[in-house]
């Protein structure tokens, strides 16, 4: 796909594809908030400001209007935008010209009773808010049952009360959509039909809603075609339909089996939209793809040289992860960080006194993760040159050297790189 810059003179329209109330300003930020974060809600709802009083369309704007509004910069408005693209709350159509113009579709959110029976919407927001507050939000959308034991139902129906009228065609009116997590084409499915035997499957096996729930199983727990194929295999009835609850016990079984528990934060790479531009050569670029696409899990793990990590040094990257909200990225630079200055160790005490530091700064990306570590202990070596009369020599990660920065790296360096990242693979 072609690479396309936002820039402020860029126009943009905003359609309403939905019905959007009160209701579901209250669910985006309770539910929805956690996950995309408040830079894209801001969005959201300057979009659906910028509608006009008839709800349906809003006049044409620059995105200059928006980084006024908003009082955000053209790449945080674009990185807020596919936060909500990829939760289902927005469309974006571009046209290319002098001056490229934009279309923004808003969709409605789902329901609370939809989001928590969404299999991706639900451990998402269980891993970004924490059990304790999870727990909180079930609460408070939970539906209360109320026995009707004892009472009659006496509804009227539409024919009891209203004569049938002679009704001429209605125009065509505006209804309530929601498009639902953007997760497909995360399994091919040619490879899984042509994988099962045929007398095992038909055209019926793979319907829309099948298609679309398999796709979630395989983003939240991790799982290749392969795999899919053998969890399909376990849970096809031998009319060639395929039972939802027993794909999902399935999978929760596959991934327990392997992990022990169900799935973690500390198994996840750094969201998309904090990702840095591809394409940057130099080694630091390459330094920060490498703590971009690595799990914590994964990236710890290669500091142990292979070995898996300890449960006391997972618990820490969770509380890392869920109760202070740090990004994977930016925990991958913190553990580098700590463990060059701490002789090899992860002191609680130590990594959560500089986790605390960097959540107040708001620190979501390795490459602003990077820069705060480097000015930290520039300013801590400064301090001790003052103090001591002898100078030793510090230990510090190789990003440190600010000269890599967009220094091209020379083919050996090059080749040495390409072995780092295919480590973390």
């Amino acid at each position: 796909m072609k690479l396309v810059t936002l820039l402020p003179a860029d126009k943009y329209v905003v359609i309403n594809k939905t019905i959007l109330s009160d209701q579901d300003r209250i669910t985006i930020n309770t539910l929805y908030a956690p996950i995309i974060g408040a830079s894209a809600v801001g969005l959201f709802f300057s979009l659906w400001n910028d509608l006009d009083q008839s709800m349906i369309a809003s006049t044409e704007h620059s995105h200059h209007h928006l980084m006024t509004i908003l009082k955000m910069s053209l790449e945080e408005i674009k990185r807020s935008r596919e936060a909500l693209e990829a939760m289902g709350l927005l469309r974006t159509y571009y046209k290319e010209g002098d001056i490229n113009e934009y279309v923004y579709e808003l969709y409605s959110p789902l329901s609370p009773a939809e989001f928590f029976d969404n299999a991706i919407y639900n451990v998402v927001l269980y891993n970004n808010v924490g059990k304790s507050e999870y727990d909180k939000l079930v609460k408070k959308y939970q539906r209360v049952d109320i026995s009707l034991e004892g009472f009659k139902d006496i509804t009227k129906k539409l024919n009891d009360v209203y004569e049938p009228l002679s009704i001429s065609s209605p125009e065509a009116i505006i209804k309530r959509d929601a498009l639902g997590i953007n997760s497909d084409n995360i399994i091919d499915f040619d490879f899984i039909f042509s994988s099962l035997p045929k007398n095992l499957i038909n055209e019926k096996t793979f319907n829309l809603e099948t298609r679309k729930l398999i796709n979630q199983l395989a983003y939240i727990y991790n799982l290749d075609n392969i795999k899919m194929c053998e969890l399909i295999r376990d849970s096809v009835s031998t009319r060639g339909i395929i039972d939802k609850n027993e794909l999902r016990k399935n999978a929760r079984g596959m991934y327990t089996s392997s992990h022990g528990n169900l799935p973690s934060l500390v198994y996840r790479t750094q969201p998309e939209y904090l990702k840095s531009p591809t394409g940057d050569n130099s080694k630091r670029g390459k330094i920060i793809a490498v703590f971009e696409n690595t799990t914590p899990y994964d990236f710890l793990k290669s500091k142990y040289n292979g070995t898996k990590p300890t449960a006391r040094d997972l618990k820490l990257l969770e509380s890392l992860l869920i109760d202070l909200d740090l990004k994977p990225a930016v925990v991958n630079v913190l553990i580098d960080y700590v463990l060059k200055k701490n002789n090899n160790k992860l002191t609680t005490g130590f990594v959560e006194t500089i986790a605390g530091q960097w959540k107040r700064q708001n620190i979501e990306t390795a490459a602003d993760a990077m820069a705060f570590a480097e000015a930290e202990h520039k300013k801590t070596k400064e301090y001790k040159d003052k103090v001591e009369t002898k100078k030793t020599a510090t230990k510090k990660p190789e990003w440190f050297d600010e000269k890599i920065e967009k220094k091209e790296i020379s083919a050996e360096e090059e080749k040495k790189m390409q072995e780092m990242l295919e480590k973390y693979r």
